[in-house]
């Protein structure tokens, strides 16, 4: 048996794609102008896919931050964290991070989706249980086989849904529960609503893990997260979190109170055979931190540029992916042709919107994502707009409009 036939499928799928004259897979980007510009296939285009929320990415003092650490400590740090891959800088960040989610404990990781494995599979093991929201990150299921734990999911967004299921689980004999959230959804914008859950764990004891990847910068009055925002910080054990989205950077982090915390370095093998985080990546992510500590107008500037898209959006009539203003702001298509066409369109116009098909999104939804940020001019975001009336209007997307 080849190996790779089982790979003939995919094959098949985007050999489909292409004879519709379009390949989305892997567009690149042949040089970025700033966080919101691009020349991609020779236009310059409007950048709304990037997850660069705050638009840090082209901050000076980042860049120069990431620049001196070249020079001072080189490119790289050929070794993990448990190794000989501790940098003065790595400690320098975990104490920042710690202080800006107001946690005691922090730990960095190489990448994000490499935070999730590592928190999952220290946090549960086999004789425990995680409780997952069916709608979860790819990376907190891989993260939830390697700990080796029983999974049972729930569904999306339903403390009711949780609560049953832990009832019915309440006479397994031994180990522990962790229910795992997200605080904002990454494909569809929509948000877990927190309080419903802090009543389930009121009522069941377990411990609760929320990643704010796609709301850390972004959500509540000190840019903590959904937990920040809903004012229920202290009713969350664990935070989990990625540099790349309002970081604009490499790597991720997880977050907690309790006094065991830092001996998870111990217990997570993401953690210890992993290379750690390269100077300069380390650095900008340190320069970043503060710097949204110190500008929340940058949250202010994005949530203002996230409702123009949004209500833009349903001026034209568009199915959305919610009904809750967001950064991510996701556009229903009805199948997947539809989708690549409309998406090609908008390419052609000169904006940049995530194609997303399943199996990556929740109930084999065809969408159109966009993710707006901070660094968004107005009249950016009246251009997306724009286009993406003018796409509907000549046909590619006439059935994304509701009604």
């Amino acid at each position: 048996m080849d190996l790779l036939m089982k790979l003939k499928g995919i094959a098949e799928r985007h050999t489909r794609m292409k004879a519709l004259g379009v390949d989305a897979i892997g567009v690149t980007n042949e040089r970025i102008l700033s966080p919101t510009r691009a020349i991609i296939d020779g236009r310059e285009t409007i950048l709304a896919g990037t997850n660069n929320y705050m638009g840090i990415t082209f901050d000076a003092e980042c860049i120069a931050a990431g620049k001196k650490a070249l020079d001072e400590f080189g490119t790289g740090t050929t070794g993990s964290r448990i190794a000989n891959g501790s940098f003065a800088l790595h400690a320098d960040l975990e104490n920042e991070f710690a202080a800006f989610l107001a946690r005691r404990h922090c730990i960095v990781f190489t990448t994000g989706y490499q935070a999730n494995l590592g928190m999952m599979s220290g946090l549960a093991g086999p004789r425990d249980t995680i409780y997952l929201d069916a709608d979860s990150h790819s990376s907190i299921y891989d993260g939830c086989t390697l700990s080796g734990a029983k999974l049972v999911r729930f569904r999306h967004n339903d403390a009711a849904d949780l609560d049953k299921r832990l009832s019915r689980g309440e006479q397994d004999e031994g180990g522990g529960k962790l229910v795992v959230l997200e605080g904002i959804y990454s494909m569809l914008g929509d948000r877990a609503p927190l309080a419903d859950f802090i009543e389930v764990k009121k009522k069941h004891g377990f411990q609760l893990l929320v990643d704010e990847a796609h709301s850390f910068g972004v959500l509540g009055p000190n840019g903590r997260g959904l937990a920040d925002e809903a004012g229920l910080e202290r009713e969350v054990d664990f935070i989990v979190g990625t540099f790349s989205k309002s970081v604009g950077a490499i790597g991720g982090f997880g977050a907690g109170d309790h006094p065991y915390f830092e001996y998870l370095r111990y217990a997570m093998r993401p953690y210890m055979f992993t290379a750690s985080s390269s100077p300069a990546s380390v650095a900008t992510s340190l320069a970043a931190i503060r710097k949204l500590a110190a500008e929340p107008q940058r949250r202010t500037r994005l949530m203002e540029n996230s409702a123009r898209l949004f209500h833009g959006f349903k001026a034209l009539g568009l199915d959305l992916g919610c009904d809750v203003v967001s950064p991510v702001v996701a556009v229903r298509c009805p199948d997947e042709p539809t989708t690549i066409a409309m998406w090609d369109a908008l390419l052609k116009a000169g904006v940049y919107v995530n194609i997303a098909l399943p199996p990556g999104t929740p109930n084999k939804l065809c969408l159109l994502r966009c993710s707006v940020s901070a660094a968004h001019s107005e009249a950016e975001i009246d251009r997306v707009i724009e286009l993406f009336g003018a796409v509907v209007a000549e046909g590619h997307g006439k059935k994304v409009v509701n009604g």
